[in-house]
């Protein structure tokens, strides 16, 4: 079986904090991750040119694109890729309005998916992978079934029966 890939596109270094994040989430469950910085706006035939190469290597992928205020990235991408793409955007107290009613608002036939955690967004990702691997969905399910326990072991320690 061929390695699963998460390939994440920010517009900027400035939103690294926020990419290392989902970056970090995803190696945790042993999948490739590979970084990439790249503007609809500035860049756009290097974005494209990049998205080219990598829609070549034949593996089970997802794009992880974060770009805030018109996240016209997360448009351009989806519209170059047959892969599933996740929009994260790094929201700004300034602009958090925008950065998401942009990343909803897309024309017909684009429709990257929006998850504003990064977490969450790395989640999304792993669980669309694992539809095709296995040992994934075991790995999924073991952070799963922990976090039951954990909650369970919490509600027994307030729980006091009648």
């Amino acid at each position: 079986m061929k390695q699963p890939l998460v390939i994440i596109i920010a517009g900027s270094k400035s939103d690294q904090t926020h990419f290392q994040k989902i970056a970090q989430a995803v190696k945790n469950c042993g999948v490739q991750v590979i970084i990439r910085i790249g503007s609809a706006h500035k860049t756009a035939h290097h974005v494209l040119d990049m998205l080219a190469d990598y829609e070549k290597i034949d593996c089970p992928k997802v794009y992880i694109t974060v770009a805030g205020r018109s996240n016209a990235l997360s448009g351009l991408v989806d519209g170059a890729v047959l892969a599933p793409v996740i929009a994260c955007p790094p929201l700004s107290e300034s602009n958090g309005h925008t950065d998401i009613f942009s990343s909803l608002h897309m024309p017909q036939g684009i429709a990257p998916a929006l998850v504003l955690d990064p977490l969450n967004a790395a989640g999304l990702a792993l669980r669309i992978l694992a539809l095709s691997n296995p040992d994934l969905s075991d790995r999924i399910n073991q952070g799963r079934k922990l976090m039951k326990d954990i909650i369970i072991k919490d509600d027994a320690e307030f729980h006091v029966p009648a």
